[in-house]
Formats: C-alpha cells, structure tokens, sequence
C-alpha cells in the first residue's frame, strides 16, 4: 500500500510543485505589493530575483550537481527566463501598480490557455478534451474568486483608475511573456536531464541580465529610477523592514517558487502546469479568513468551480 501511494506520488509531482508553488506565492503576494510602493517594478524584480539566485547557487554548491552544459536546452532556459523573467514579471508588477493586485490577476488568468495553445503549436503537446475541460474550470473558478472580491472591495474604496489602459496592456503583456516563457522551458526540460534547480538558476540570471540591459538602455538603473517616489513611501517601512521583507518573499514566492514551476514543467503537461500554478488566489482565502476578512459564499463556490478543476487536472493522470 505504501509503495503504491510512493509512485501516485511521483506520477503527480508535477502538479503537487504547481500547487505548492501557488501556495507560496499567495503567501508572499501581500509582501510584493506592499513592497512594490517603495521600489519600482524594475527595482523589485531585480531585488528579488538577484536575492534568488544567491540562495539558488549556494544549494546547487552544497548539492554538487553538474550543470546541463552546452546546447539546445541551454539556449532554451536562457530564452525563456530573458523573456519570462525580464519581461513577463516586470509587465505584471507594472500592471499591480496601475491596475491593483485583483485586476492584474484577473487579466494573468489568461496565462494557463495561453501557454495551453502555445505548447501545442510548437510542442504538440496535446491535451485532451478532459485537459481542457480542467484547465477551463480551474481557470474560470480562480477568475470568479477574484472578481467577487474585487467587486466587494473596489466600488467605493478605490478611485477610479487613472490610466487603465497602459496597465490592460501590460497585463496582458505579462501572460503573454509568461506563457511563452513556460513553453520555452518545457521544451529545455521535458525527455532531457537537465535539473528543475539548473533551469531555475539559468531562467533567473537570464532574466536579471535582461532587466540589466534594459534598465541601463532606459537611463534607469540608478536609485532614483529604482525606488518608488517619495510620497508613495510608507514611513513605516525602514530600509532594513523593506529588506528584510524583501529576503523572505524572495525565498519563499521566487526561490522556492520557481523551483517548484520547473519541477511542474518538467513532469506535467505546460498548460496544466500553469492552471495549477495560477490557484494562488483560492490560497489567499483562508488567509483572509485567519486575518477576520469576510469571505462571501459566492467566492467559496467560485473556490469549489475551481477545485472541481483541479481535481479533473490530478484525476487524468
């Protein structure tokens, strides 16, 4: 009995580090946002990627695992963290900073059918007609929860926005460069040896390489371009409070986290991989709940659309 629930286990890895991933991100999200006040998108991304690679490289010392070496999946991994990395998550905290953390996860929602249809144009990764039906109802269950609580939240509390269009654009900007990046590196990964550790660390550095150049083309690798302006600075946060919340969220929602999405990428299918690893709003519930927020019944069924998602996602395998 136990032997059979070791390999179930291991047949669904991919989709556990998906979820796991999810979770850690909904974790930390709060942190990202709070932080994205005081620090530009630029600044954020590169302080939490450069912390990531730190913590990435040391484990790969202690590990003593060999790199991939040379060749396609290199150049694959490279790509993919340069267009990921380097474009994809700085678009999405410029969409949190124009659009707030609800509409930029309504419009990152498109991610997982995106990366879906990419993957089976240039992988043939194809699904079936159940894969889908999962992904769908994963991907509708999480938009429902969102958008029941920014409905509860947004009428009166936030004012209107002043440029919804730039931060429209660059939400979808941020799923289009996710979900490519996600196919990009599931073609590094899949039917090769290449580590999920490796592919993360080679995503990462290929990624603050390009924030790097870009930054510099731009004139805005200096603190002023950096930091966030003044009046946006909350005077309770020291600099020492921001790093600190800086190292944590580094650890748990970029470290471990994309640790886990190469693990995801890896062992399952690109599009589920990305519908599972786009759950983190459902997580965020019972934080709400723990923090005395009411929850309505509307988002909990939005939470049970998706579970019954997710639970077609496990059950195909």
């Amino acid at each position: 009995m136990l032997n059979l629930l070791n390999l179930d286990l291991l047949a669904l890895r991919g989709e556990l580090a998906a979820l796991c991933g999810a979770v850690l991100w909904a974790l930390v999200a709060a942190i990202y946002t709070r932080a994205g006040q005081q620090v530009s998108p630029l600044g954020l991304n590169l302080s939490k990627s450069t912390i990531a690679i730190g913590l990435l490289g040391v484990t790969i010392a202690l590990q003593g695992e060999a790199g991939p070496g040379l060749g396609r999946p290199l150049l694959l991994l490279l790509l993919s963290g340069a267009v990921g990395v380097g474009l994809g998550d700085t678009a999405y905290f410029e969409a949190l900073k124009e659009l707030g953390a609800q509409r930029a996860l309504l419009l990152e929602a498109l991610a997982p059918p995106l990366t879906a249809l990419l993957a089976l144009i240039f992988l043939q990764e194809t699904l079936s007609l159940g894969a889908w039906f999962g992904i769908l109802l994963t991907v509708l269950g999480v938009t429902w929860v969102i958008s029941e609580r920014s409905s509860r939240r947004l009428p009166r509390a936030i004012a209107p926005l002043k440029r919804p269009w730039r931060g429209i654009n660059f939400g979808l900007l941020a799923a289009l460069g996710n979900g490519s990046s996600a196919v990009l590196a599931r073609s590094a990964l899949a039917d090769t040896s290449v580590s999920p550790i490796w592919a993360a660390l080679l995503r990462l550095g290929a990624g603050v390489l390009a924030l790097l150049l870009w930054g510099s083309a731009q004139g805005q690798i200096n603190r002023k371009h950096l930091l966030a302006p003044p009046n946006a600075v909350n005077p309770l946060w020291q600099p020492w409070h921001l790093f600190g919340a800086l190292v944590i969220a580094s650890f748990g929602g970029t470290y471990l986290g994309i640790w886990l999405q190469q693990i995801a990428l890896k062992f399952t299918a690109a599009g589920i991989a990305q519908a599972l690893g786009s759950t983190s709003p459902l997580f965020i519930l019972p934080i709400a709940l723990c923090l005395g927020e009411t929850v309505s019944l509307r988002a909990l069924a939005g939470v049970l659309v998706a579970v019954m998602g997710v639970a077609m996602l496990f059950s195909l395998r």
